[in-house]
């Protein structure tokens, strides 16, 4: 996003944006790691990794075992910082709530995090893909509802450089990885206004999804309802489901200001 701010070298705290890059490369996955194991993934110095985890360790963000580090639990106030400081999911929740409650399906709220979408709420009504999901959970956009309906809504450019930026594994024989193909699915999504995946992101998922925008018409989130593919047909998921994402689409945008 563009916000007119204009960043020189000189006003940035290199130390401190290497260590969020520290921070970042722990995930599922790799949850512990060496402090070689962070230089490599990082591209740090091994002497600037090691300093990292260290002040990371010192200021509780980190744990070390004598041979791995960890991240601890106070890592999650910075994402909590970012919920507490919007209303967005608060104002989401009882949405989704209502939605996941008439239709016995889950559904979920998202924003776009450079390739990535991020969940900021989400109403569970029965476990539909294989890894758990919750708020702070991320999914690759390209290969997801939401995500796609998020990229959608960026210029095409944007939408194309995020997209070349983007590691595009093939998930399933069905997930679209071609840039072409993708960039002309973009399309279809910003006309149609809303994104349907058909077991592209994993065998046997379903997903539609909407933006959420707010009383001006900028998309400020995503909104989906994904289920299992033996139960719900894509036709039922556009015919059924699709219209009363709709409607929580113009009931939050009266919300939105």
């Amino acid at each position: 996003m563009d916000s007119g701010l204009r960043i020189r070298d000189g006003d940035l705290i290199a130390g401190f944006v290497k260590g969020l890059s520290v921070i970042e490369t722990f995930d599922q996955e790799r949850n512990k790691l060496s402090i070689a194991d962070v230089a490599r993934l990082t591209g740090l110095e091994r002497a600037s990794a090691r300093r990292c985890l260290l002040t990371l360790v010192h200021g509780g963000y980190a744990e070390f075992d004598g041979k791995f580090f960890r991240l601890s639990p106070r890592v999650l106030k910075l994402g909590y910082a970012y919920l507490s400081s919007t209303p967005l999911p608060r104002i989401i929740q009882p949405f989704l709530e209502q939605l996941s409650e008439s239709i016995h399906e889950s559904s979920s709220a998202s924003i776009l995090d450079r390739g990535e979408i991020v969940y900021i709420a989400r109403s569970a009504q029965r476990r539909v893909m294989l890894i758990g999901l919750n708020v702070g959970s991320r999914l690759p956009a390209y290969c997801a509802s939401m995500g796609r309906v998020l990229l959608a809504a960026l210029p095409e450019e944007e939408a194309r450089r995020r997209l070349e930026a983007t590691k595009r594994e093939k998930h399933t024989p069905k997930t679209l990885t071609g840039l072409s193909e993708l960039m002309k699915e973009l399309a279809r999504v910003r006309q149609q206004g809303y994104a349907l995946i058909d077991e592209e992101l994993e065998i046997g998922l379903r997903s539609i999804a909407v933006p959420i925008l707010d009383a001006r018409g900028s998309v400020m989130a995503a909104a989906n309802v994904g289920v299992q593919a033996q139960r719900v047909s894509s036709q039922t998921l556009v015919e059924e489901v699709l219209p009363r994402l709709f409607a929580m689409q113009g009931e939050l945008r009266k919300l939105l200001g």
